[in-house]
């Protein structure tokens, strides 16, 4: 079976997410709520199900919660190869919860208010203790797995060396930080080291816990990857012009924040003279007059770093599509593993 590459649209408001996300938020939440459950302090619990999205910060319940990208990529990579997506769920919750272990601890790092059109958990709950809930939600990855069985067990090095990935990658995003100058090689290698890892995993666990070929879990692994990169730029794009009010984040959040994220840096690399007037403003630290940000923001787009985003997440895209069609899989699953990717590279938040 051979899939064609889909471009990308341009981005777009009001994309209908595809039915296998619903499904698998279906399949997941429930398992991860029972895993969420079994923490021992209660302000823990109250801190990672408001992380979730599940309650306010006071542990009132609320209606809500995440897109569910990575449940459902564990999920059909299981039914990929099974014709069930049953083998995926430890995977599915534990890899839910290593991102939101993430989440927890970079938005302290990087400094972010808001995530979700809500308060950040550091913002809501404070550093001290936001850090010890992000750690209980990668220490309950870890037993999610162990007690799944063989098939939890066989995937544990798997997710142990994307947390590693991870890590390596929040340290080489807070070193470019510190830098004056920064390649665009050197911002790809540490995107590839955060969200292409977290995907790659995600996208193979369930077929691994199920006992797939190494080949089949390598492919759909790269799949993820590469799908993880596009996602990423998409992620930097929305950073310099995506709407607050759908983001949940703060507008130009990315150029407040004086990130060294793939458009921006593209664009101060583009040897324009947009380029210069954008190092200009960027030479004291992040800009902070609403004017300056909005003129930083306008050169970003002026100096082509918007338009290399969205051509390289395009590439990465067909990329991930053409992997899929190599790879033998259910015709099901691989429909709509390929859904998932379209959808989650033209979302707009």
């Amino acid at each position: 079976m051979t899939l064609t590459s889909q471009p990308r649209p341009d981005t777009e408001r009001g994309v209908e997410p595809p039915a296998a996300l619903a499904r698998a938020r279906d399949i997941a939440q429930p398992a991860l709520q029972s895993a969420v459950s079994t923490m021992d302090n209660e302000r823990m619990r109250t801190i990672a199900s408001y992380q979730l999205g599940w309650c306010d910060a006071d542990g009132n319940p609320t209606e809500g919660g995440g897109k569910s990208i990575r449940p459902a990529l564990a999920l059909l990579s299981a039914e990929a190869v099974l014709g069930s997506p049953g083998c995926g769920v430890p995977g599915a919750v534990a890899v839910e919860l290593v991102h939101n272990f993430s989440l927890l601890h970079d938005d302290i790092m990087d400094g972010d208010l808001e995530r979700r059109h809500r308060p950040t958990g550091w913002v809501a709950f404070g550093v001290g203790d936001a850090i010890l809930a992000g750690n209980a939600m990668l220490a309950l990855a870890v037993q999610v797995l162990l007690s799944s069985g063989i098939e939890g067990r066989r995937s544990l090095p798997l997710l142990m060396d994307t947390t590693q990935a991870l890590i390596s990658g929040q340290s080489r995003d807070l070193g470019l930080e510190e830098r004056g100058s920064v390649t665009l090689d050197e911002v790809l290698e540490m995107e590839a080291g955060k969200t292409a890892a977290l995907l790659a995993c995600a996208s193979s666990i369930g077929a691994l816990s199920a006992g797939a070929p190494a080949h089949i879990v390598s492919g759909l692994a790269t799949f993820g990857h590469e799908l993880g990169m596009a996602f990423q730029l998409v992620d930097d794009i929305l950073g310099v012009v995506g709407d607050p009010a759908v983001t949940g984040k703060s507008s130009s959040s990315d150029v407040r924040a004086g990130k060294r994220s793939a458009p921006i840096v593209a664009a101060l690399n583009s040897d324009s003279p947009a380029a210069r007037r954008l190092a200009e403003l960027f030479a004291g630290g992040p800009p902070e007059e609403e004017h300056d940000i909005e003129l930083a923001t306008s050169l970003i787009g002026e100096a082509g770093g918007l338009g290399w985003a969205e051509r390289r997440a395009d590439e990465h895209l067909n990329r991930a599509y053409e992997q899929l069609g190599a790879l033998d899989l259910a015709d099901t699953a691989t429909a709509q593993l390929t859904a998932v990717a379209s959808y989650i590279v033209t979302r707009d938040r």
